[in-house]
């Protein structure tokens, strides 16, 4: 169901200088950048391999990366999976009993579709399922 790792979603508090770290110190050429307004993000995406990391810096306090950010600090907020079809998924894991936080799917960065799972079915982690746009 789950085809390979998309990308693993790292919160921080200073985009730019986030990109910093990651592009000039550690190699990772940056892709994409965009604020994704539904989520309450500005992100872009660095290629790391056949994947990427997505840098998430809140819009504001009140957004979900926010609040991460204002408990837990900068660090490691999701994994996220690529998927053929987000909805078909989204169903075979709910009738597994997996918890869902999205119960249908919202637009994510680079016009993907996205669906986030809850952390208390998947080990502790926040698990995303992407369906990117290509295949949309």
């Amino acid at each position: 169901m789950l085809d390979r790792i998309d990308h693993v979603g790292i919160a921080v508090a200073d985009l730019d200088s986030a990109i910093a770290l990651y592009e000039k110190t550690l190699g990772m050429p940056l892709v994409h950048r965009e604020k994704v307004t539904e989520q309450g993000v500005e992100a872009v995406l660095l290629d790391v391999g056949d994947g990427h990391i997505e840098l998430l810096e809140p819009l504001g306090e009140d957004t979900p990366v926010g609040k991460f950010l204002a408990k837990k600090g900068p660090g490691l907020h999701h994994v996220a999976y690529a998927v053929s079809d987000v909805t078909a998924a989204l169903a075979a894991l709910a009738e597994q009993g997996v918890a869902l936080i999205d119960s249908e799917p919202r637009r994510g960065i680079r016009d993907s579709r996205v669906a986030f799972l809850h952390p208390k079915s998947t080990g502790g982690v926040l698990t995303e399922i992407v369906q990117p746009a290509e295949v949309h």
